[in-house]
């Protein structure tokens, strides 16, 4: 996927991942863009490891699927940030 697609995919599905998650999240535009490639990250890996059977770092594809599975992936990572973030005060 070239770099324009994860930049457009970064952004909505970590702008849908805001929207979805509760409470107040920080961060700009860079931060929405980077939980979003995250979130592609996270969601094409445990696509991958669902349906194969093995880890493999690999992103979700820039399709109607590949949104839903990048959303579900920044919405995970929302949580573990805040859920690190939380102890670490």
């Amino acid at each position: 996927m070239n770099i324009l697609a994860w930049i457009v995919l970064g952004l909505i599905a970590g702008a849908i991942a805001k929207a979805i998650y509760p409470g107040r999240q920080s961060g700009g535009i860079l931060g929405t863009l980077l939980l979003g490639i995250v979130g592609a990250l996270i969601g094409g890996s445990l696509y991958t490891l669902l349906t194969t059977g093995t880890l493999a770092l690999t992103a979700a594809g820039f399709s109607l699927g590949g949104v839903i599975l990048s959303v579900v992936g920044a919405v995970i990572a929302l949580w573990l940030y805040y859920a690190f973030a939380r102890r670490a005060y």
